[in-house]
């Protein structure tokens, strides 16, 4: 069963479609990236899978039961970090903790399991203090805590590392790398390299549309029109030479005698330009494709 199971979901707002005709499905114990342009349904799909808004059309399932119909059911089994993290400024961190849990109908020790959580979000030194009185990264990690005190099945973070510093980010990314051992885990983020560092599956969704749909290791595959290679030769090389490799369309210097060879269409010209190079009498001292970055895939995805 997945957990997440969507079909054909339109959102409109008045006359602008916010969604436009979405189906995906999301597995149990996936870590899925969801990315794309500010203004192109992240956040309301999110809102949706919470329960939050309704959809205007087209359904929407999670853990097995439909979200209009067992909204409560639904919200006590998620975990869900809002983009604005909402607080209660006024309150202790423990105290909110334990505010929060209790709403929740779990067999849990109250007090183990702040405890518990606690640890495991970085928040012990910061555990005493109100949250008015937290920096912005500490306030991150309580909105974590909250979204995790319950033990949720299915976890849903809309950027949950927006304005952390270095040593911050990586911690709260290992804790959701550790989440995602356990659990559905839904981020929505406009860090590329969070994307990398922890999700095994990347959703673009640009104007509505879910534009990409991949397992992150091979999302690389689906933009590439060209092929790039990285060579670097024994002997003179120039630019005009390579360009009269019939199967190649750019070449960039990269260095010494190293250049950036792109091909005409989605092939492997490795053999064209070892066959150039005897023709020409030049030694190989490396060759190696360059892949995509995740920005560049982006990029051409959304532009």
């Amino acid at each position: 069963m997945y957990s997440v199971e969507i079909k054909d979901l339109v959102k409109l707002y008045g006359k602008q479609k916010a969604l436009d005709h979405v189906s995906l499905n999301i597995g149990k114990g996936e870590v899925v990236g969801l990315l794309g342009p500010n203004g192109a349904g992240k956040t309301t799909l999110m809102k949706i899978l919470t329960a939050y808004i309704p959809a205007s059309s087209g359904s929407v399932v999670v853990n097995g039961k439909i979200v209009d119909e067992h909204q409560m059911e639904i919200r006590r089994h998620l975990g869900y970090l809002p983009e604005n993290n909402p607080l209660y400024v006024d309150m202790y961190v423990k105290e909110y903790l334990s505010f929060v849990l209790r709403m929740y109908p779990t067999s849990f020790n109250v007090k183990k399991r702040i405890d518990e959580i606690i640890e495991l979000t970085g928040l012990g030194i910061e555990k005493k203090k109100k949250i008015g009185a937290l920096s912005k990264g500490y306030r991150q990690r309580v909105g974590l805590a909250q979204a995790l005190i319950h033990d949720p099945e299915l976890l849903i973070l809309d950027e949950p590392t927006s304005g952390l510093d270095p040593n911050q980010l990586v911690d709260i990314r290992k804790i959701i790398s550790e989440m995602g051992k356990r659990k559905t885990v839904i981020l929505s983020t406009h860090i590329m390299q969070e994307v990398e560092a922890v999700c095994s599956r990347v959703l673009i969704i640009d104007k509505g549309k879910i534009v990409a749909d991949e397992n992150t290791s091979k999302l690389s595959g689906i933009t590439n029109e060209q092929l790039t290679f990285q060579v670097e030769f024994k002997g003179l090389v120039n630019k005009n030479m390579l360009l009269r490799i019939s199967s190649v369309d750019k070449v960039t210097e990269a260095g010494d005698n190293v250049w950036l060879i792109s091909s005409k269409s989605n092939m492997d010209i490795r053999e064209d330009i070892f066959n150039f190079a005897v023709s020409k009498g030049f030694g190989v001292l490396s060759l190696s494709r360059v892949e995509s970055s995740m920005e560049d895939i982006f990029r051409k995805l959304t532009r």
